[in-house]
């Protein structure tokens, strides 16, 4: 899960705020926020309030920071909760919604069944529940930070006048690829196992299972990290290729929502384009489509890869190649640093 979306009556607080409830938190809410904020799992509200009072209570009680885009109106949650799936840019599948009433919740459940529903009765038992008791790593501690600072650069994208590339040119996008070290794990097991649009084969690895394939000689295991003008994305993606004596195959290649429509995909297959060739190796890739990673796919296609009729792993997966004579370039907008993969 990457997000729980919260009521406030009865839920965050005790009592109905507009009955003079309020006063103070539910037993273990703060600990909770806490605990789940450092795992890296984001925290947002769907209630039914006066907006302004709501939010200065929320300030008051110091727990007002925790909660990205805050959804209070007097709309059906369900609506409330698809507003804020689209503004983290995040699946429903991946929404944890907690309220007391039973019927709000019904309500969620009907008309956004891939959201997990929990009754705020319940709140003791939501450390431990499948998808929220993730490791914490630095990523996770700082990524409320990163959507504070994604809310800035979209502030900024909505007053700025021209051509979309003239925007991303503005960023001073700094890409560094490099080779998995023993401290990328943590995160790329986590990235593994979180990432699911932006992912071209769900393959999902522990730490131990990548730090298993670090010294093979078949097998690459590459991190991205990504920064700008307005901060660092911090880990961004993996790309696992399978090696050999003839062709580089990307088992593997996922990045983070929180860098899509930047055209880092691009520039990822561009560097790993021009390191095959110069090994003289042929580039190909796996890719297993599902319900949400098609914009994966159209990153493969952008930069000159078709599919070859042969299958993969599975009977499912499509296999794609480089089209001969095909060269993606890195955009002019994304400043590439990356060492020579000389050693693969």
């Amino acid at each position: 899960m990457k997000c729980v979306v919260w009521d406030l009556d009865d839920t965050v607080w005790s009592g109905i705020l507009a009955e003079g409830g309020g006063a103070e938190l539910r037993p273990r809410l703060a600990e909770i926020l806490t605990a789940l904020d450092e795992r890296g799992v984001l925290h947002s509200i769907a209630s039914k309030n006066e907006p302004q009072r709501a939010m200065a209570r929320l300030r008051e009680l110091g727990v007002a920071d925790y909660f990205l885009y805050p959804q209070i109106s007097w709309q059906p949650k369900s609506e409330l909760v698809q507003a804020i799936a689209k503004a983290l840019n995040i699946g429903l599948d991946t929404l944890l919604f907690v309220d007391d009433s039973p019927f709000e919740r019904a309500e969620v459940a009907h008309v956004c069944p891939q959201v997990r529903c929990v009754d705020a009765a319940d709140l003791h038992e939501l450390l431990a529940l499948p998808g929220l008791a993730a490791a914490v790593t630095p990523e996770s501690r700082n990524r409320r930070l990163m959507y504070r600072q994604e809310e800035t650069r979209r502030a900024y994208e909505e007053t700025f006048e021209g051509p979309r590339n003239d925007f991303l040119a503005t960023l001073g996008m700094r890409l560094t690829i490099a080779p998995a070290t023993v401290d990328d794990l943590l995160r790329a097991a986590e990235l593994s196992q979180r990432t699911h649009q932006l992912n071209t084969t769900g393959l999902t690895f522990s730490a131990d299972e990548l730090a298993a394939l670090l010294p093979r000689a078949d097998q690459a295991l590459l991190t991205m990290s990504l920064e700008d003008r307005f901060g660092s994305y911090g880990t961004i993606g993996i790309v696992l290729l399978g090696l050999d004596d003839n062709e580089w195959r990307i088992r593997l290649f996922l990045m983070s929502c929180r860098v899509m429509g930047r055209n880092i995909g691009g520039a990822v297959l561009a560097y790993l384009a021009q390191q095959a060739s110069t090994h003289g190796r042929i580039l190909t890739a796996d890719f297993l489509p599902n319900d949400v990673n098609r914009p994966m796919y159209m990153v493969y296609r952008l930069a000159g890869f078709v599919e070859t009729g042969d299958g993969g792993s599975g009977e499912l997966v499509r296999r794609l190649r480089l089209r001969p004579g095909a060269g993606p370039a890195v955009p002019p907008y994304v400043e590439l640093t990356a060492a020579a993969l000389a050693s693969l």
